[in-house]
């Protein structure tokens, strides 16, 4: 499937964004622009059922949404051999799956969920949130939110089809830790994380990955504190 992408600045080097459950490429309003000016062209997709991007076929949400899938668009749609590829939450995990095919020099795995068939996570709380993210609601959550990211919430969840989230967790034979890194791969946590416990934190570190968190925010890293997303980015940008 050809996804919807958004690019912004023509650097020499180019940089994939790729956007978590329930946004779409507007979740990057501040780090799409930050790279650009640090010399990427600096691409944000929809993921299917996201966004401006098409819904997926087929007679189940299972049949729509599923890891794999998530992981073949990028595929179809994004440039191999981007210098930077970033994905945050599902957008990790879509690109982890993917990035044998894209082959960027380097990755940033945001908060990932990769085991994502857990006791506390499921879709349910994604489906109610469709349905009661107010912007009251939102900003009582995110104080600490700019008013434009708020704003990019409540579009991306307008635009989103909760089906994903079904499907997603209909697949829980594909939630695993992943193997070796196959390019240079940093996985950023938040503080504390609720996708990756200290014990899959120690289990990537001694797989290959570099693991960093970043004091004081929760999952949506690059919004809750842009400038300690990109701070923590130190050395892979």
């Amino acid at each position: 499937m050809k996804l919807h992408t958004h690019e912004w600045g023509g650097g020499d080097r180019t940089a994939l964004l790729i956007h978590g459950l329930q946004s779409d490429h507007r979740t990057w309003r501040v780090i799409g622009p930050a790279l650009a000016a640090r010399g990427y062209r600096v691409i944000g997709v929809d993921l299917r059922g996201h966004g401006a991007s098409p819904r997926g076929e087929g007679a189940t949400p299972a049949d729509r949404y599923g890891p794999e899938q998530f992981a073949e668009d990028l595929a179809d749609t994004l440039p191999a051999g981007a210098t930077l590829a970033v994905g945050h939450s599902l957008g990790a995990l879509a690109l982890w799956r993917a990035v044998d095919r894209l082959k960027p020099d380097r990755v940033v795995y945001s908060d990932p969920p990769f085991a994502f068939d857990r006791p506390g996570l499921g879709p349910e709380p994604f489906v109610v949130f469709r349905r009661i993210g107010t912007r009251a609601f939102i900003t009582a959550m995110h104080p600490g939110w700019a008013a434009e990211d708020v704003d990019a919430e409540l579009a991306g969840l307008a635009a989103w089809d909760s089906d994903t989230a079904v499907g997603l967790w209909a697949h829980p034979e594909l939630s695993a830790l992943p193997g070796a890194p196959a390019v240079p791969s940093l996985v950023q946590l938040a503080d504390a994380s609720a996708m990756v416990t200290p014990e899959e934190a120690a289990e990537l570190r001694r797989r290959g990955y570099e693991v960093r968190t970043v004091a004081g925010t929760g999952h949506c890293i690059h919004r809750d504190d842009p400038d300690g997303f990109l701070a923590s980015l130190d050395g892979w940008i």
